[in-house]
């Protein structure tokens, strides 16, 4: 075996890697801002030696020209299911039944076993089955015998039946909560069973598996943590006291993360007569009630909407930061918390799901119960009034991340993962 090494990094060691081990990737929305991290994965993945194709069920979140130069190239090399149509469809059916007739009819009772009597069901497992054939056949094209699927929605159903018409490998990783909510309706006992392994992300994410399968499977499920370049995500030089407090929050605008409570903490700041600005950064199905609410808070000018930013301009956002505030009523363990950590930031969240897998109360950061006002309130102003505490959360934050969550270090764990996991 060849051995390929990442970049020197401090407890970072070379991993062997067959020439020659390829594995194809499949997510739903593929390049994505809310899902960075798989691109930062893969592109590690290929500097350890990996021949990785990826393949998106949908296109990009954004236009070719909204796109960084880093995506727009892996958006080019990737292969996107809907974009083939209805033509590309009608071919995959056709090569599939000439070429593997039984195949095809293992996938045709998997959509009835899948959907029951239930016509809606039935067509939309007929739909994951369908896409499953465009993407199997892109496999073969590729001589690609393993797929792996990010999240365990989804293309994690169509990835279910690549592998029952295929035959080939097939992997997960799950990332939580939200794929947890609806178990029965997004067949993760299924998937839990025809997965040959399934990577979780957090020792809570691997516990909600657990709960759904039997001890039988377990032995499939290994925990191996996402992460951040701390050499990219650095603090800067030097951070200035503020004149006004930079409350920055980086995330979808969904009710999943809490941002309603923010800009009532911000309000309540502001009411003490605290000098504080909100930004908010990211695009999504809250924006209007958001807006709404900041322009009828006794301060408005006190909140500012960013809308989605790029990678290159994120950085500048985070520098800017005095406090970085995640309000989540349900998380993973969310890249933006570990990239605040990474550049210094004092960081508040919340104690739910992964989070105090990452951050440690008082060592690493502030978390608070979730949905409570007064206590996001209280750690909010205790940061603005407590320098030696902003210093020493913000060393332990970035520590953390050097220690838990640096990006390299973690997949070439992912990458051992795959070597001795995937079938050879």
């Amino acid at each position: 075996m060849a051995a390929s090494n990442p970049p020197d990094q401090p407890g970072i060691h070379p991993i062997e890697v067959a020439p020659s081990r390829a594995l194809a990737y499949l997510v739903s929305r593929y390049p994505t801002l809310s899902m960075i991290f798989v691109l930062r994965e893969v592109l590690q993945l290929r500097e350890l030696g990996f021949r990785i194709d990826t393949a998106s069920i949908n296109p990009p979140d954004r236009t070719l020209d909204r796109l960084t130069p880093e995506e727009a190239a892996e958006a080019a090399r990737t292969y996107c299911v809907k974009t083939h149509g209805v033509a590309g469809a009608a071919k995959a059916h056709v090569r599939t039944v000439l070429r593997n007739l039984a195949g095809y009819l293992r996938g045709i009772r998997l959509v009835f076993a899948l959907g029951g009597i239930d016509l809606k069901r039935l067509w939309l497992n007929f739909m994951y089955f369908t896409e499953a054939l465009m993407v199997g056949q892109w496999m073969r094209r590729n001589r690609q015998c393993h797929l792996h699927v990010h999240l365990g929605s989804q293309a994690a159903s169509v990835g279910l039946f690549v592998r029952r018409v295929f035959g080939f490998g097939y992997s997960l990783t799950v990332h939580g909560p939200d794929e947890f909510y609806d178990a029965q309706g997004q067949y993760l006992a299924q998937k839990i069973a025809a997965a040959d392994f399934i990577v979780c992300i957090s020792s809570y994410a691997r516990s909600q598996l657990m709960k759904l399968s039997p001890v039988i499977h377990w032995n499939k499920l290994v925990v191996s943590r996402l992460g951040v370049d701390p050499l990219l995500f650095s603090p800067p030089s030097a951070r200035p006291a503020p004149d006004i407090f930079e409350i920055l929050c980086v995330g979808r605008l969904t009710p999943a993360k809490g941002q309603h409570l923010l800009i009532d903490a911000l309000e309540r700041l502001a009411q003490q007569g605290r000098r504080v600005r909100l930004r908010l950064v990211g695009s999504g199905p809250d924006e209007s009630s958001l807006r709404e609410r900041a322009a009828n808070s006794e301060f408005p000018e006190c909140v500012a909407f960013e809308g989605a930013v790029n990678q290159d301009r994120i950085r500048s956002l985070y520098a800017a930061a005095d406090i970085f505030c995640l309000p989540s009523f349900a998380e993973g363990i969310p890249v933006v918390l570990m990239e605040a950590m990474a550049m210094g930031i004092p960081c508040v969240s919340t104690h739910i799901n992964g989070i105090p897998e990452l951050i440690r109360n008082g060592i690493d950061g502030l978390v608070v119960a979730p949905s409570d006002l007064d206590a996001l309130v209280q750690a909010l102003a205790k940061l603005m009034d407590d320098k030696p505490l902003r210093e020493c959360l913000a060393a332990g934050g970035r520590t953390r991340i050097l220690e838990q969550y640096d990006l390299r270090r973690n997949v070439v764990e992912l990458a051992r993962i795959f070597v001795e996991r995937m079938r050879p």
